[in-house]
């Protein structure tokens, strides 16, 4: 079937140009300042609207077991929601699995919780619970073999890594074509202080934020840092970051030209510690944690000048009432996560370009392109030029929407984001050719999104 989005200003890395689009069999099939609707099924007209690549989300938790429960959004509600918000493809991070399994046994309990269930399309980062020789040697054939060219690695939690087992990790990732992903923050410095905390008998959310200090986090960037150095230079992307200090870090690898790129969240541009302060302030507990306004700041400089690479959202729904009952009102029983697949586009457009912090192609970059290029979707994913995926978005500037959980799409109970008043609406989410979201209503289909065989990883030029 042949579209015909006609009138829109198509925005990509470079910049922006009044151009239609002629999608055909999926993919873009010609790009021109004007194109017939001769022999069209259907012509989209996105006059006055932003036409722009899907948004790429290459951090969400679907369905992941944390230990103590499991988050509420599966792949069709997760997904759901990535649609309605305008992203066309998910990179979801694999939870843990049983002590001791291997890097396939994750792969494949998530090739079954995502196979008929997803609306768009998805890939995942692989898992790295412990190392020895069998992990590194299956690391291999999950990059050539099954396509997963990114693997995570935890510095706390239960199945955090030691430096040494970090850096042999790191050391095979670079030999066979993977980028190490990291949650970086010093676990020993994070378990005292909770200790003292509850010796104390300080448990409101609160202390979960001051039991986690952007020191923490600060820390384990500057040593995975040298750990990548040391590792033969192995490329590295740090997530979620949270402060400023842990970018200035990031700034120095940079100009001692180490491979290294760095990912921060909505809710670390927009929200902050005050939350903690609120009478529903375990809505709001996640790690890292929220911090104050300046270090918001200091993200929202590296969102402009490039110091920051992608915006995903690290979305880990855990329901209001299901934190309640299972905190009992000590932070450290609580479930970590916020949801945000749904708002974050709509958000960093509203607050980044609307506001005139960024424009519409460094929005493009931070949503679409870099992480395509990164994670080994591009040129497949991540743009619009010819033979690409018809992965499109019309976002029109002029309108407003406010967000209210009653009206998204994934299964939590509540959204951080209530109440936020937006400029820009996205009215037409676009995968693949399909519509799955116009005029408010989704109206995609489960298991219409594929698996994506990524690439192995090849250091981009990031604009």
């Amino acid at each position: 079937m042949k579209k015909l989005i006609k009138n829109g200003v198509v925005v990509s890395e470079n910049g922006e140009v009044r151009q239609d689009l002629l999608i055909e069999n999926g993919v873009i099939a010609r790009v021109a300042a004007h194109i017939s609707d001769d022999e069209t099924e259907e012509v989209i007209d996105a006059n006055g609207c932003y036409v722009m690549p899907g948004g790429i989300d290459v951090h969400t938790h679907f369905n992941i077991d944390v230990g103590i429960a499991r988050s509420c959004d599966d792949f069709f509600t997760g997904t759901r929601a990535a649609a309605c918000g305008g992203t066309t493809t998910i990179i979801d991070h694999m939870g843990f699995g049983p002590a001791g399994c291997n890097l396939h046994h994750q792969l494949n309990a998530y090739h079954q919780y995502a196979a008929g269930k997803a609306v768009v399309d998805y890939s995942f980062h692989g898992v790295i619970q412990h190392i020895d020789d069998d992990i590194l040697n299956e690391m291999s054939s999950m990059v050539h073999d099954e396509g997963i060219s990114s693997f995570k690695l935890y510095l706390t939690y239960n199945y955090k890594l030691g430096d040494a087992d970090v850096l042999r990790a790191l050391q095979q990732l670079h030999k066979v074509g993977a980028l190490a992903t990291v949650h970086p923050e010093n676990d020993a410095a994070i378990a005292l202080r909770r200790e003292q905390f509850i010796s104390e008998g300080k448990t409101s959310a609160m202390y979960h934020a001051l039991s986690r200090p952007l020191e923490c986090e600060a820390e384990a960037i500057s040593r995975m840092i040298n750990l990548a150095q040391l590792a033969g230079n192995a490329p590295l992307y740090i997530v979620h970051l949270s402060n400023g200090l842990g970018l200035d870090y990031l700034r120095l690898a940079r100009e001692r030209h180490q491979p290294v790129w760095v990912e921060t969240c909505p809710q670390y541009l927009l929200l902050d510690e005050r939350s903690y302060q609120r009478e529903d302030a375990l809505k709001f507990i996640l790690s890292p944690p929220l911090r104050n306004h300046r270090e918001q700041d200091k993200l929202w400089c590296g969102i402009a000048d490039g110091a920051i690479d992608t915006v995903a959202t690290d979305h880990c729904t855990f329901p209001y009432q299901q934190r309640i009952a299972m905190s009992e009102g000590n932070f450290t029983r609580c479930p970590n996560g916020l949801p945000g697949v749904e708002n974050r586009m709509q958000l960093l457009f509203s607050e980044g370009v609307m506001t005139g912090r960024i424009s519409p192609s460094r929005f493009v970059q931070l949503t679409s392109t870099n992480p395509a290029r990164l994670f080994g979707l591009w040129p497949q994913k991540g743009n619009l030029s010819v033979g690409a995926d018809a992965d499109v978005i019309i976002i029109d500037p002029l309108k407003n929407v406010t967000i209210e959980h009653a009206h998204l799409h994934d299964n939590a109970d509540y959204s951080p984001y209530e109440g936020y008043r937006c400029q820009g609406e996205i009215i037409t989410t676009l995968c693949r050719g399909e519509c799955v979201y116009q005029d408010k209503k989704f109206i995609g289909q489960a298991g219409f999104g594929r698996f994506i065989h990524r690439q192995p990883f090849a250091q981009p030029t990031i604009i």
